[in-house]
């Protein structure tokens, strides 16, 4: 089985979609498929699929809903090519003491892909390899085909782990333009930065590594401005100011002590880190 959440629900067991496109039993294999492996309790399939207006006959409809996503996995192993072992539904979407849990298995899982990625990006940072580092993330970063579950439209449950995923991606985001600053790639990233910054006008991560590119490739006076532009945004949006880091930055780049980069810079690679070119394997 394929679950892909990374972007448009995708499910496929034997090489066929199992995706519904009953709004209801869709949403429910999206809960389904981003926590696959573990499992969600039918209260909280109910909150997701009818908030507070659930019916009298929710876990009655429920069922329905999971017989039908059953049925779609038998037809896919009688009908697909994709080598899976004949197998019961019922192994696959598991009814449980409390709830329901997709099991997954060995499959693939670009969540899971994309954790195992950034945990081995994380590693390569800590032992100081940037170069491996940027690969690694990037390669995370490209299993991204869109906003998670985009195609899906999600209740309180689907959408806080949108906002966790896209979370996630951020950081990741942010941990590869760190690691290509520490290669010294601070021409090649000024534009992909700016544009960043522009997408999320209250990340102050971003906004640091805006301030120091911009510096390091002689623009003080436009890391100024972009700090300014980050005070006045967050103001507008949440009434606070900067964070100390970013306020001691500041007074750094008013008072021109943001230093040149010491090391030799690194060439970008043929394909950008974003687009998953680079290393082959992860060990």
């Amino acid at each position: 089985m394929d679950v892909a959440v990374l972007g448009p629900l995708t499910v496929r067991y034997s090489g066929l979609s199992v995706v519904p496109t009953a709004a209801k039993p869709r949403r429910l294999l999206g809960l389904l498929a981003v926590r696959a492996g573990q499992p969600v309790p039918v209260e909280t399939i109910c909150a997701e699929l009818w908030g507070g207006d659930r019916p009298r006959t929710a876990h009655l409809t429920l069922q329905g809903y999971v017989s039908s996503l059953r049925a779609r996995v038998r037809a896919a192993a009688e009908q697909g090519s994709g080598g899976e072992e004949p197998v019961d539904p019922k192994e696959i979407i598991v009814g449980t003491s409390c709830g329901y849990v997709l099991r997954a298995g060995e499959s693939s899982s670009d969540v899971r892909e994309f954790d195992r990625l950034a945990e081995a990006g994380h590693e390569a940072q800590k032992s100081g390899n940037h170069r491996l580092a940027a690969q690694r993330f990037g390669r995370a970063l490209a299993l991204w085909r869109g906003p998670a579950l985009a195609d899906v439209r999600s209740g309180p449950e689907l959408h806080r782990e949108a906002l966790r995923l896209e979370e996630s991606r951020l950081s990741v985001l942010g941990c590869r333009v760190e690691a290509d600053l520490n290669m010294g790639r601070h021409h090649a990233l000024v534009g992909e930065i700016a544009a960043l910054c522009a997408q999320y006008p209250l990340h102050e991560g971003l906004h640091r590594q805006h301030m120091i590119t911009l510096c390091r490739v002689g623009r003080r006076l436009d890391a100024l401005r972009a700090y300014n532009r980050l005070r006045a945004a967050l103001k507008a949006a949440q009434g606070i100011e900067p964070s100390i880091e970013l306020k001691r930055l500041h007074h750094q780049v008013l008072h021109s002590r943001i230093a040149p980069f010491a090391g030799a810079v690194e060439p970008m690679p043929a394909l950008s880190a974003t687009s998953g070119g680079g290393e082959a394997t992860v060990a």
